[in-house]
């Protein structure tokens, strides 16, 4: 039996995991949890231990009996070095056998992202370790870009006219439940896309069409974005680290695709069209 930690359990790859791996035979899952568990956790009856990587007190009770880590990095820890070493020096200690941690596509070329320094230091730590190096999320369209889709019916995204290779966050979370279960996957880097690149033009045209209303994209500035963006309250780390990956979109670095997921899943990727009328259309047509 293997025993997997699941930090960031109720997000939009974490929640989906934990799902896949309370169905997989011979796993335990313990789903780390800031807060409470919601009633969905509870529903699905796995185990729970209470876990913030700023709190040094949990590390020790999450790792207890732990054989493999996932983890994604919280979008406010913006700072590796104080945020997340102190962690990941426990997962050394507790000679863990695998770590699984969502990246970023591209990140190699880029030293200046928090992603690429968590992956740093979890070679430097000789961590057996796979890293999963998506790119953008078909869910952040709901998510950080969701106010401005259901408000305006606009698309407010400083990413030019470069293209992106989307990718569903359950696909990520489908590779993960995969190669947590595959020493095969370890020392290994994986690229996740979706099946094609597509400017915003091309996303907010595709909306325009399956919905019968007018979505536009309004393609704003960097500074404008991150102006806009501290305006309406969100961290300034964050919002930094926002800016950043889209001055990598806007220099083309995020209209590669992959095989990759296919080839780990033995399944296509989802496409962006059929999360548009799926969850997006819910989301800014309830009712229809």
């Amino acid at each position: 039996m293997t025993t997997i930690l699941v930090l960031g359990s109720t997000g939009n790859i974490g929640w989906p995991l934990v799902q896949l791996l309370a169905k997989t035979p011979d796993v335990t899952v313990v789903a780390g949890v800031h807060h409470t568990p919601t009633p969905a956790m509870q529903e699905l009856g796995v185990a729970t231990v209470p876990f913030d990587f700023l709190r040094p007190e949990t590390f020790a009770p999450a790792l207890n009996g732990v054989d493999r880590l996932f983890f994604v990095r919280p979008p406010q820890l913006a700072d590796p070095s104080h945020d997340m070493l102190p962690f990941l020096q426990a997962a050394q200690a507790a000679r863990l056998q695998q770590v699984v941690f969502v990246s970023l596509m591209g990140v190699e070329h880029n030293p200046m992202v928090p992603h690429r320094k968590i992956e740093r230091m979890i070679t430097e730590l000789g961590l057996p370790h796979t890293f999963l190096r998506p790119r953008f999320f078909m869910q952040n369209l709901l998510t950080e870009h969701g106010q401005d889709l259901r408000e305006h019916h606009d698309l407010f995204i400083p990413a030019g006219h470069a293209k992106t290779s989307f990718i569903d966050c359950a696909d990520i979370a489908a590779a993960a439940a995969v190669v947590l279960r595959d020493d095969q996957y370890l020392g290994q880097a994986l690229t996740l896309t979706g099946p094609e690149a597509l400017t915003y033009d091309q996303v907010a045209s595709q909306m325009s069409q399956q919905f019968g209303i007018a979505i536009t994209y309004s393609h704003p500035g960097l500074l404008q974005f991150r102006r806009q963006m501290l305006q309406r309250g969100i961290a300034k780390e964050f919002v930094n680290v926002m800016v950043m990956l889209y001055v990598i979109t806007r220099l083309g670095n995020a209209k590669a695709t992959t095989d990759t997921l296919p080839r780990v899943l033995g399944r296509p990727a989802r496409t962006l069209k059929d999360f548009i009328e799926a969850e997006v259309r819910p989301a800014l047509l309830p009712g229809k």
